[in-house]
């Protein structure tokens, strides 16, 4: 039977016994008989097909009694942003992702997200998205082509890999800044800083001033190198320096057109990539 995977309904399915520890890209041909194996895998990897209501990987084993889901396709009429291809090696690539565009796809819904596209930007390879940004950020996306460079990516020691960003803060910064405090990050919308500090180098966020801007606001270079989730925005913004147009850690008060933070600079031992930042500045009143 031929599936049009953007024709789709939405069905779901229960683990049973027969299915008990097979990979959720030959369960799902039980609510698509007939399907490829290749379409199955594409729609896991575009968030399509979720496992106890959550996005997984084609290579999962699903567990008796849990959920798999097929979600039917949602149409927009709005624009897929433009992903471009800043650099590629034989093992790496490195994408441009704008602002407002979702790295990989959430849970129960559809908008566009990079991961999505991989198949076709990069069809005669095996990609696989090694970071991600949040929604608001804008920057460089890490794809490894071949699943060796995936293995290499995994054993590379963190301090090894220099992640530089660029941002718009609120506030004045007239020296570095080396931003210790430990994070937690068990809320899954807001990360909290603590007050006890994190002995791990790894961990800390790195900040240097770059330009003072007008109404208040400093343009600053930023290096991370784990990357926590929202870990420059939640540090900035216990340092009084809220990052401008952040909606959950910023000024409520202050209207941006944007969240002023870019993923300029990635790189590693054979591989570096650089897409500087393409914003205006706006003038605050």
């Amino acid at each position: 039977m031929e599936h049009n995977e953007n024709q789709l309904q939405a069905q779901s399915v229960q683990v049973n016994e027969a299915m008990n520890g097979q990979r959720l890209d030959k369960v799902l041909e039980q609510l698509m008989p007939g399907s490829g194996l290749r379409l199955r895998r594409r729609l896991i990897e575009s968030g399509r097909v979720l496992v106890q209501g959550r996005p997984a990987t084609p290579s999962l084993k699903v567990l008796l009694g849990q959920r798999v889901d097929l979600l039917a396709e949602e149409r927009s009429s709005a624009p897929t942003p433009k992903i471009a291809i800043v650099k590629r090696t034989m093992s790496f690539a490195a994408l441009l992702k704008p602002a407002g565009m979702h790295s990989s796809a959430i849970a129960g819904r559809s908008e566009p997200c990079v991961e999505a596209h991989l198949p076709e930007l990069f069809p005669d390879s095996q990609p696989v998205l090694l970071n991600r940004l949040d929604n608001l950020t804008s920057g460089l996306l890490l794809v490894a082509l071949k699943p060796q460079a995936q293995k290499d990516y995994a054993l590379m020691d963190t301090m090894k890999v220099t992640k530089e960003y660029v941002a718009i803060v609120v506030g004045k910064l007239d020296e570095a800044l080396e931003l210790r405090r430990a994070l937690d990050s068990d809320d899954r919308r807001r990360t909290r800083v603590l007050a006890k500090l994190d002995p791990e180098r790894r961990n800390w966020t790195f900040v240097w001033p770059v330009e003072e801007l007008p109404g208040g606001l400093t343009k600053v270079r930023v290096q991370i190198y784990a990357g926590a989730r929202h870990q420059i925005r939640a540090h900035l913004a216990a340092a009084m320096l809220p990052i401008l147009g952040d909606p959950l850690y910023g000024e409520g008060d202050i209207v941006a057109p944007r969240m002023f933070l870019h993923h300029r600079r990635i790189a590693f031992p054979r591989f570096e990539a650089e897409a500087p930042e393409n914003w205006t500045v706006p003038v605050l009143s």
